[in-house]
């Protein structure tokens, strides 16, 4: 299965923020949205980071109190990982397991596509489990 097939289930909707946004901005987003993470974006095609409920957790930890009207740039990983439509979802876990991250902005012609996190990727995975249990008891049954 590749990163296509993914959002072709889910939808190529992705939640952005500006840098110039502050961080309660972003806050309010990944609640209201019910997301992990924003892509960083100030025309919601380009990606200049990314921002996570863990950026701003360890802001939080970082600065007691932290500083919800700091801009989202000042926190956000600005070295963002992204993948493309024809990637195959094993070469999409290794890279999450292998950079520790939980979403990865699908990128096509050089524009934002979609975003796939670890939950799309598990399900995705279970799905072709599931497949190829139900194919295995098919033939098996078949004997």
């Amino acid at each position: 299965m590749n990163v296509e097939r993914i959002l072709a289930t889910k939808g190529s909707h992705v939640v952005t923020v500006s840098p110039k946004a502050p961080i309660a901005e972003a806050v309010a987003l990944l609640a209201a949205n019910r997301v992990g993470a924003l892509v960083v974006s100030e025309d919601g095609t380009s990606i200049e980071g990314i921002i996570s409920e863990r950026d701003i957790v360890g802001d939080l930890a970082a600065r007691p109190g932290g500083s919800l009207d700091a801009p989202v740039a000042s926190i956000m990983s600005s070295e963002v990982r992204t993948c493309h439509m024809s990637d195959e979802i094993e070469a999409l876990m290794e890279v999450m397991t292998e950079h520790r991250i939980r979403h990865v902005p699908v990128v096509r012609e050089g524009r934002l596509a979609g975003i796939v996190s670890i939950g799309d990727v598990v399900k995705s995975r279970i799905g072709e489990l599931e497949h190829a249990r139900h194919e295995l008891l098919e033939y098996i049954g078949a004997r």
